[in-house]
């Protein structure tokens, strides 16, 4: 294995961690979401039901970076492991 194959496999890993760093965001953001939903139920009951599906839609939506981010990690490490054997 040449330095190069080798340094292709050391940034792989290290973007690796990078992806899954972005997965602190969408933690970050439903939480932050949920509080607020919580509030607003809190200040109008009868409206609970479109509250909360507009919360749990806007979490969806949320967490896709999170399992993009999930996805290209796994790639990353699929191609560092390619290339180490």
């Amino acid at each position: 294995m040449g330095y190069t194959e080798m340094a292709v496999a050391a940034f792989a890993v290290l973007g690796a961690g990078i992806a899954m760093v972005a997965g602190l965001g969408p933690g970050i953001g439903q939480g932050y979401a949920a509080g607020k939903g919580v509030e607003a139920v809190g200040r109008q009951p009868e409206a609970r039901g479109s509250i909360i599906t507009t919360m749990i839609l806007g979490q969806a939506v949320a967490e896709t970076t999170g399992i993009y981010s999930f996805v290209i990690a796994f790639i990353l490490i699929g191609l560092a492991r390619g290339i180490i054997g």
